[in-house]
């Protein structure tokens, strides 16, 4: 077994104990998977004497001593804690149950993820734009809260999966096992004298990715779901940054979780598997097996954006609901306003109130603006992308780094060193346009003295002055809508993509020819903004990744490979590339009376 080498990622040694190779045989085949040596779990007092000493300990490694009993943590709330439930296979993992004292069956909602079910302090909510009195002592870090639901008529299940914490077996990360765990989990929770047999999953961000599959799976009891931020393609939407190496912000997560076993070392598995294949194909969620009631959010300022819009547009319910907004997920997830909401959501599907929840409109969506101002907030559509959408092209001319709906009649090319540069192509808007939706861009690209090019693409806002005009996320300037390629994965996949929405094949690399020209596709994630009469918009290539202040982008570190090759972008005639813009037309318009 042969991988490649990432920078800064240990490498696979068959001959280290730090690694171990196992046959899982998953219901879509058998797959020979690398597991790491996890760094461990440390008590409260093992973390503090730690820190005393000055070393970085992330909270997520905290895991308090196994001890199955039932107490009261708050007034009313009766926690099973501990509470062993073995797998299908014989793998015992251990739960936290919160429930009502002295009630009745009572519907449950279950929070699954690697990061421990008893995170020991509240420091990391307050990090992530939380204020500390939105949460309790209770609330695991991107879950339910029990101090709120549990009142309101609920049971919280707080689940170690497998190999975190004190459960038993290795970290699945997000993978294959934790659907059939989940499914196992459900079924058995279903089945309590204290559960009425209907059983939701919450979760935002790392606590929400592992909820899409295993709502796949269908395990019969699982009622319905409320995914709030969620990645679901780890392959496109995390590991490569289309075709771009981007495991290392993986490989922070692998070092931050409660592990005393071995977890599933995924950018190793990247490594082994550099191609979208059967492997990667089994961890993708099975998006059409999906039939419940769903409650779906998205933040365009994130990461997840993708995936939360992956799950809205391709899961079959007929009842299903999307959230997207300017916010980040935390602060989001824990806002009083939007917890009433998914109440509501929760008493309709899992207590059978009829409380009017089917008027909520379908999709709800903040068009952003600038900086802490949305231009509509929560604005009701009835689908997304929106029915109304004109797909217009913005064609760039290298000649003057400028932009128009009209194709350049003569060619010309803009040169940049990738290592150093950056190009850019403007265009002034003479009305206000709403651009809500995907985004793509269709380049000419030829690379000079190396047989690739990586495109990092950034589409920004400018004031009527050219001043940059961000929008604001946790405090910090948010570049706007962006999307990535690496040239020589330029393949697109047939059945995935569509006419707003190219999506990469990712089975074979096609080195780019010297002299050579080359059309190649870009996606973009999902955005939503006004650019008044007089504002600009500006698209940005370059040819690596260009870190902020912006709260994640320290941990986003690809890697490009561009050699030390020349980046040409070709314009005009023949070479007509463009950005493809969703534009969306006034709802009405009478006079000078416009609504948007």
């Amino acid at each position: 077994m042969e991988v490649t080498k990432f920078d800064g990622i240990p490498t696979y040694d068959p001959n280290s104990d730090r690694w171990v190779v196992k046959t899982e045989h998953w219901p879509e085949g058998d797959f020979d998977v690398i597991y790491r040596k996890g760094k461990g779990t440390m008590t409260a007092e093992e973390i503090a004497a730690g820190r005393a000493q000055g070393k970085m300990i992330p909270p997520f490694v905290y895991s308090a001593p196994c001890d199955t009993h039932t107490y009261e943590p708050m007034p009313g709330i009766i926690c099973d804690r501990d509470t062993p439930v073995k797998m299908r296979d014989g793998v015992t993992i251990y739960a936290d149950i919160y429930r009502p004292k002295d009630s009745g069956p009572v519907p449950l909602i279950v929070s699954w993820g690697p990061f421990g079910k008893n995170m020991g302090e509240q420091g990391g909510f307050k990090a992530m734009g939380v204020p500390p009195q939105a949460v309790s002592p209770l609330s695991k870090f991107e879950s339910a809260d029990p101090a709120y639901w549990v009142p309101n008529g609920y049971a919280v299940a707080n689940v170690d999966p497998r190999g975190v914490g004190h459960s038993e077996g290795y970290i699945s990360v997000w993978g294959v096992q934790d659907h059939y765990d989940g499914y196992d989990f459900i079924e058995w929770a279903a089945a309590q004298d204290w559960c009425t047999g209907k059983v939701s999953m919450f979760g935002n961000s790392g606590v929400c990715m592992v909820i899409w599959g295993i709502a796949s799976t269908q395990p019969p009891h699982l009622t319905c779901i409320a995914g709030w931020e969620g990645t679901g393609d780890m392959y496109r939407e995390s590991l490569t940054l289309n075709g771009i190496t981007a495991a290392r912000y993986n490989e922070t997560m692998l070092n931050t979780t409660a592990c005393n076993t071995y977890l599933e070392d995924v950018p190793n598995m990247l490594a082994l598997h550099p191609f979208y294949d059967d492997y990667w194909k089994a961890r993708t969620p099975k998006w059409e097996k999906i039939k419940i009631p769903a409650y779906i959010c998205s933040g365009m300022c994130h990461i997840h954006d993708r995936g939360s819009f992956e799950a809205f547009r391709r899961i079959r319910s007929p009842k299903k609901w999307m959230r997207a907004h300017r916010e980040m997920e935390w602060p989001d997830t824990y806002n009083p306003e939007n917890l009433a909401d998914l109440k509501k959501f929760y008493d309709r599907y899992l207590k059978d109130i009829h409380n009017g929840w089917e008027f909520t409109p379908k999709v709800r969506i903040d068009i952003m603006d600038a900086y802490d101002f949305d231009y509509q907030p929560k604005r009701a559509e009835k689908e997304f992308p929106l029915k109304r959408t004109e797909y217009k092209k913005l064609y760039l001319d290298a000649a003057t780094h400028s932009a128009s709906y009209e194709p350049f009649a003569q060619e010309s090319e803009v040169v940049y060193d990738p290592k150093t540069e950056t190009t850019t192509f403007d265009m002034k808007f003479d009305e206000d346009t709403e651009i809500t939706g995907y985004i793509s861009a269709h380049l000419f690209v030829e690379c000079r003295g190396h047989d690739n090019m990586d495109l990092f693409l950034w589409v920004k806002k400018l004031g009527q002055n050219g001043e940059y005009l961000p929008v604001s996320c946790i405090d910090e300037p948010y570049r706007g809508a962006w999307g990535y390629v690496r040239c020589k994965r330029r393949e697109l996949d047939p059945e995935l993509s569509t006419d707003f929405q190219p999506v990469l094949a990712h089975q074979k690399d096609e080195p780019m020819e010297p002299g050579k020209v080359y059309e190649v596709a870009i996606e973009f994630y999902p955005h939503a903004r006004i650019w008044h009469k007089g504002e600009s918009l500006r698209l940005e290539v370059q040819g690596r990744f260009i870190k902020t202040d912006w709260f994640e982008d320290p941990h986003m570190d690809p890697e490009p490979d561009n050699g030390d090759g020349m980046h040409v972008i070709h314009t005009g005639g023949k070479y007509a590339s463009y950005l493809q813009i969703p534009v969306i037309p006034p709802k009405y318009v009478s006079g000078d009376y416009v609504v948007r």
